[in-house]
Parts: structure tokens; sequence; C-alpha cells
């Protein structure tokens, strides 16, 4: 008998963005490989089908009823209520805590065992900051805080790039590249490299591309912080005081690591080649290569948590948001790397 296709929730983030329209664009085309469930106000997604003429018909559920085998023009729902009525394209701080809501749903869906994995839609960090949750950096940070763990790593993968095994570039869109500090100043991120915690997130990303994507023996390669990868000390030392002698030790254990390597020669199809990810000291060195080789076919994963989450790999266009122009491609990407993460971490060994 086929078991059962994981349960995904998905998070429709921002209310005044593309979010919740692309929410309902899952229950509409191709067929999803998990069983999707939303997680927002049914009266916004209904409202907002409305309004693009999406022939959808909600399900509202609660966590722990069974979520249904996808049907098309069917989407499932776990409610949760705005705070104040929203409109395309208008940020409403008192909707801060509905979005932060949803997640909290979510991750408490997972950690009890009624969810397999989370999606999440596109949030605004600016109205979250703006409503007084200080400190809020982002959904990794957050959910890396809501699960108590020391450490997490952020890693977007195109979508050809999420096949089991599969390593290096191929036809200059396969890609995967985790990063070492997320969402910082520029002039902060020198200082947050160090060699412990550079330790943490190699052993993390080596880990987990064995665990979820069914990579037997990773190879990483990894990137200088400085032009030219310090220049043999003359445009940095980082390289030589921090990252290399990082590199060594874990190369004394066996992890395959290659470098530090200057960033602007990295990425290029030589270097790539026989690849399983790419280390970014930064959020800029990094994500601008992979999303101009995939922008809207790929997606988000976070490694190092107890669960799955993946996300979109863009914002929450609001300039887009109830025009009928938003392109679900992204967040169908991360539902299906999700589910496969899902349906593979449950058989790898922990």
């Amino acid at each position: 008998m086929r078991s059962p296709s994981p349960v995904l929730a998905v998070t429709s983030g921002e209310p005044a963005g593309i979010g919740p329209e692309l929410t309902l664009l899952l229950a509409l085309g191709e067929h999803m490989p998990g069983r999707v469930v939303a997680v927002g106000d049914p009266a916004l997604l209904t409202e907002r089908a409305a309004l693009l003429g999406l022939e959808v018909d909600l399900l509202e559920l609660t966590p722990g009823e069974p979520v249904p085998e996808a049907r098309p023009g069917i989407l499932p729902v776990w409610p949760v209520a705005l705070r104040t009525p929203s409109r395309p394209g208008e940020l409403a701080v008192a909707n801060a805590g509905y979005v932060l809501e949803t997640l909290d749903l979510a991750i408490a869906a997972c950690l009890d065992g009624n969810a397999d994995g989370i999606v999440t839609a596109p949030l605004h960090k600016g109205v979250i900051l703006d409503a007084g949750h200080a400190g809020f950096r982002g959904h990794t940070e957050y959910l890396r805080d809501a699960c108590g763990i020391d450490e997490v790593v952020m890693m977007l993968a195109t979508d050809s790039a999420l096949h089991a095994g599969q390593a290096g570039w191929q036809g200059s869109s396969a890609l995967r590249v985790a990063l070492v500090t997320t969402h910082l100043p520029l002039r902060e991120v020198a200082d947050a490299i160090t060699g412990p915690g550079l330790e943490r997130i190699l052993r993390i990303l080596h880990a987990d591309l064995k665990r979820w994507f069914g990579v037997d023996a990773p190879r990483i390669a990894v990137c200088g912080l400085n032009p030219h990868a310090g220049e043999g000390g003359h445009l940095g030392r980082e390289e030589i005081e921090v990252i290399e002698p990082c590199l060594e030790r874990l190369r004394g254990e066996g992890l395959a690591l290659d470098g530090p390597l200057p960033a602007d020669t990295l990425f290029t199809p030589r270097h790539l080649a026989g690849v399983d990810a790419v280390l970014a000291m930064y959020h800029d060195q990094g994500l601008p290569v992979l999303k101009y080789a995939g922008f809207g076919r790929a997606a988000n994963v976070t490694l190092g948590l107890p669960i799955v989450r993946t996300s979109v790999d863009h914002g929450t266009a609001l300039d887009l948001a109830g025009r009928g122009l938003a392109d679900a491609g992204s967040l169908r990407v991360a539902v299906a790397l999700a589910a496969k993460m899902a349906s593979r971490g449950a058989a790898a060994p922990r």
C-alpha cells in the first residue's frame, strides 16, 4: 500500500504581498508532491482569489486533522486571523503579529508531528521590526530560536540541483550556495566570521547534504572573504588566520573541502565541476550568482534544524500584489524540495 505523501505547512507570508496569491496558485496547475496545507486567514485567501479570478475552494482544518492528498482547486487551510484587514501592496504594522503567528503554528505542527515540513512564502522584515519585534532578522533566525538551536545554515538551491547526489555545474543552472553570515550589515561581516563558527557551519552543511540531499561524500568549495582570497595576506588576513586553519582541521577528519578560493573565479563551470555546494562568507557574495543562474527556479532551505524548512528565493513584491503577475515557480520548487527532504530525512539515520 502506498504511503501518504508528506504534510507540508505553507505559511502565506506578508498579507499585503504576493504570498497569499502564490499560496492559492499551489492548488492550481501542476500536481504537488506533498499534501499542502496553507497557514493563513481564510477570508484573506478568499478575497485574493476573488480579486484574481482564481477558482480555489478552501478546506478549513485544524492541526491534527487528516490533510487530504492534493486535489486540483482545493486548498486545505489552518486558519489564523488577520489583526486588521489587508489590501494588496499596503503594509499594515498591525498584521506583523499575524505573520509571526502563522510561523508559530507551523513550527508547532512540525514539532508535534502534525506536519512533516514548513514552506514559507515571503514576509516583510521591515514591518515586523516597525511593530516592535526588535532583533527580528528573518525566517532563518526566527526558526533557529523557536527550535532552540544554536546554529543554522541558510542555503539556496536551484531546481536542477535538488536531486539526490547531483553535483556541480550542469548547463549553467545547477547550484547550491550556503552562507556563513546571513542578514548582517557588511561592516559587521568580518568580525562575525570565527574559527569555531565556521567549523559548526561546515559540519552542518556536510551532514545535511548527506541527510537531506543524498550526497554520500559531499565536496564543498569555500569562498575566501577578501578579494583574491586575501592575496596571500596583502588584501586581508582572515583567510590565513581564520578560514584556512579551520579547513585544515576538518580535512584532517575526512571532509572534502576546497579553499579558501577567490569568489570571482569560483563561480565558473571549471571550478564548480564535481562540487556539491559552495559556502560563501556573506549574503551578497554568493546569492547574486545563484539568483542570476536560477531566479524564480530556486528555493531557500534552512539546514541544521530538527524540522524541514524551505522557502522562496524572492521577497514580498508589494508592487505585484493583487495584479495577477506573480509567478509561483519558486514556491513550487520550495514545496517539491520540502517533500523530497521530508521523505528522505524520515529514512536517513540522524
